[in-house]
């Protein structure tokens, strides 16, 4: 389906009041030269109205008023929009007739989901609409996944270029992390770990690596449970607790792009500790730690101050080994911490990328590296304070 560009707006933030969406809505004002329109959207206008005051939006910014789970207030949406960016989540409690909406109308759609299990609820259920209708739709746009799917995609590429064939073993290992988890990525592993509970086959797909690659398995993978010290670097790393949603989402990367990496592809994702005694005991106190799931965590809506999300940042290095030996080494660094301030302007530049630089990418269920691959990584590098390097 060709793109409507009679439609009113090209995006509609959905969630513009919360803490993340206000983010969002922070960066589209810097971002003039899209030529993109864009309108606020939520469940009550007045609440956009004030967040639009408060973050200095043009008074003519138009605001949305959406009920996710009415099917009317959603086709109303679909027909006014080419794409929904929403930050809206646990995605299994507020996304499911969303992207059912999307996929059926042909309308473009970017999260920033961390629920795997939902994910392959909605790719069974919708993949094939979407394929039809040519919507986009692109799950995991933010912290999970994109510095991690476009990373080992930045890597096989150059493991190509150089050496003629990809790594059949990328070990993804988080140097530094500083900022906060979203008090929304706190609340879906809440969700999920309830879903998990009482809803048959979620643990299952929680469990497996290849949960996000309906009709392929391929070898076994690791499974990061425990702290050890690192073959490669020889330090100690400990289990990265967002390790689950993004090897399943680059596995699907793999899986989209025809097998690209191989059939064969082992990944995984541990945090570095550091060298010796010391690097043991904080990879120790890192597998024991369980405050994601605790009650300290931060609620959906809340989060870290100005100065803290400048004062974060992290860095990720990613070790490619192919059969023949050969080894390179990508990082991918953010400038901000990755659970809002990062994640805020990834999403962002996701929404631009897909309707300005992605025209070629047909309807389905996709990845970032898959859907959009080295023209995110280049409008990230260029406007949101990311850095791909090969080392």
């Amino acid at each position: 389906m060709a793109h409507n560009n009679a439609k009113e707006f090209d995006i509609v933030v959905h969630g513009a009041s919360g803490f993340t969406g206000r983010l969002v809505i922070e960066y589209l004002l810097t971002r003039k030269d899209t030529g993109l329109r864009w309108a606020m959207g939520g469940r009550s206008a007045d609440k956009l109205a004030a967040v639009r005051d408060e973050v200095g939006a043009p008074l003519d910014t138009p605001l949305v008023v959406i009920d996710s789970h009415d099917a009317a207030s959603l086709n109303a949406l679909m027909a006014r929009t080419r794409l929904v960016l929403t930050t809206v989540g646990p995605y299994q409690l507020y996304g499911s007739e969303l992207v059912q909406a999307c996929a059926q109308a042909g309308v473009d759609y970017v999260d920033l989901c961390g629920e795997p299990a939902w994910m392959r609820q909605m790719i069974d259920a919708h993949h094939a609409a979407a394929k039809a209708s040519g919507a986009r739709i692109v799950f995991s746009c933010g912290f999970d996944s994109i510095p991690f799917d476009l990373g080992v995609l930045k890597l096989q590429d150059e493991m190509r270029q150089r050496f003629g064939t990809a790594a059949s073993r990328v070990r993804g290992r988080v140097r530094k992390m500083k900022g906060t988890f979203s008090g929304g990525t706190a609340a879906s592993f809440k969700a999920t770990m309830a879903a998990a509970a009482t809803q048959p086959g979620v643990l299952d797909l929680l469990k497996n690596p290849f949960s996000l690659t309906p009709g392929f398995t391929g070898p076994a993978q690791p499974t990061g449970h425990k702290p050890m010290v690192d073959e490669v670097m020889g330090v100690w790393v400990a289990p990265f607790v967002m390790a689950t949603i993004n090897t399943r989402n680059v596995h699907r990367s793999n899986f989209l792009l025809k097998q690209a990496w191989g059939a064969d592809f082992v990944y995984d994702e541990m945090i570095v500790t550091g060298p010796g005694d010391k690097g043991q005991a904080v990879a120790q106190a890192i597998a024991a730690d369980k405050s994601m799931s605790g009650a300290d965590v931060l609620q959906p809506g809340e989060g870290p101050s100005r100065a803290e999300r400048e004062a974060g940042s992290y860095d990720v290095l990613f070790i490619g080994h192919n059969a023949a030996g050969d080894s390179c080494s990508v990082s991918v660094q953010g400038d901000r911490d990755p659970g809002y301030g990062s994640t805020s302007k990834m999403i962002s530049e996701a929404a631009i990328c897909l309707l300005n630089d992605a025209a070629d990418t047909s309807g389905g269920i996709w990845t970032p590296a898959s859907a959009m691959g080295q023209k995110l990584i280049d409008s990230l590098q260029t406007h949101a304070g990311l850095t791909f390097r090969v080392e």
